[in-house]
């Protein structure tokens, strides 16, 4: 059900963001909500932007004809196919329109991608809630495939409490196959060599190899600076992705950690926007002793 005011948001944002969201069991469904949800914002002058997979962008542009023009539109499958990049495109968004009203459709839980993907859907609606809680001017509308088995309402009470739960909780299923390292400063280079090794056997190209050593880096740094001095890497495969998890000891307070960029002299927090820039997918949790940086590359 799509919801109008600012303090009764699906997600339960404070007043100011307006964070509403549909579920829909069939294409035509989605059409009808997402062609009047844009309509909408174009006769009240907003600026209006459609973040979906393709397919979608196909449906609305015949549903709505020459007002799809007047979009701003882009492909879901590449600006959030790691979600953690969604919050810094809307702010990027906001700052270029800044002058007024902002109006977003989006549907980040689309068919295929993965249960660690869709983990990490949940958990960036939550945290949408935090970072745009005084964006007054913007609202965002998420469609959600009822096929998906994603209940959006799920979090309508308590979505920055249920996003903070979820990042304070560490990540599971290190299967007993992975190969694990423990590693200090001595370890960095036949760490590199290592992974680079096994993903290049696996058939990384040399660029997303080049990525995900640049990205292991960023992390494990990290795990020396704040962690401790130390860390622990797994690697493993799964369902053709090559997974590295490093935990240390350390904490992160920032929930936003790694969706907003830091100052140029900030303390921390550089390696895991880059991480999130290079990786198909970043999954980070940190609580009282540890943070668990999880990066997923794509076999191919």
């Amino acid at each position: 059900m799509l919801r109008d005011s600012a303090t009764d948001s699906l997600h339960g944002a404070p007043a100011g963001f307006k964070h509403d969201g549909f579920v829909h069991a069939t294409d035509e469904e989605f059409v009808l909500r997402a062609a009047t949800f844009v309509r909408e914002g174009l006769a009240a002058g907003e600026k209006v932007v459609a973040v979906l997979p393709p397919e979608r962008l196909a449906a609305l542009r015949d549903a709505v004809g020459p007002a799809y023009d007047e979009l701003i539109v882009a492909d879901e499958t590449v600006a959030g196919g790691n979600p953690a990049r969604l919050i810094p495109y809307w702010r990027a968004v906001l700052e270029k329109h800044s002058g007024g009203p902002v109006r977003g459709l989006e549907e980040l839980a689309y068919a295929g991608r993965s249960a660690a993907e869709y983990d990490e859907v949940l958990l960036h609606e939550g945290l949408s809630d935090i970072a745009f809680a005084a964006d007054q001017s913007f609202r965002l509308c998420c469609a959600y495939d009822a096929s998906i088995g994603i209940d959006p309402t799920a979090t309508h009470s308590g979505a920055e409490a249920l996003a903070e739960k979820t990042f304070r909780t560490a990540l599971v299923d290190v299967p007993n196959r992975a190969e694990r390292w423990e590693f200090g400063p001595a370890e960095f280079g036949d760490i590199r060599k290592w992974v680079g090794g096994r993903a290049s056997s696996h058939g990384v190209s040399r660029d997303r190899l080049e990525d995900l050593s640049l990205a292991l880096h960023e992390v494990c740094t990290n795990s020396i600076r704040f962690g401790g001095g130390q860390g622990t890497l797994a690697v493993w495969i799964a369902d053709g992705t090559l997974i590295c998890d490093v935990i240390d000891r350390g904490r992160i307070d920032d929930l936003l950690v790694g969706r907003v960029l830091p100052p140029l002299d900030g303390l921390g927090g550089r390696g895991v926007w880059l991480a999130n820039q290079l990786c198909d997918l970043v999954q980070l949790r940190s609580g009282d002793d540890f943070t668990q940086v999880r990066l997923h590359t794509r076999l191919r």
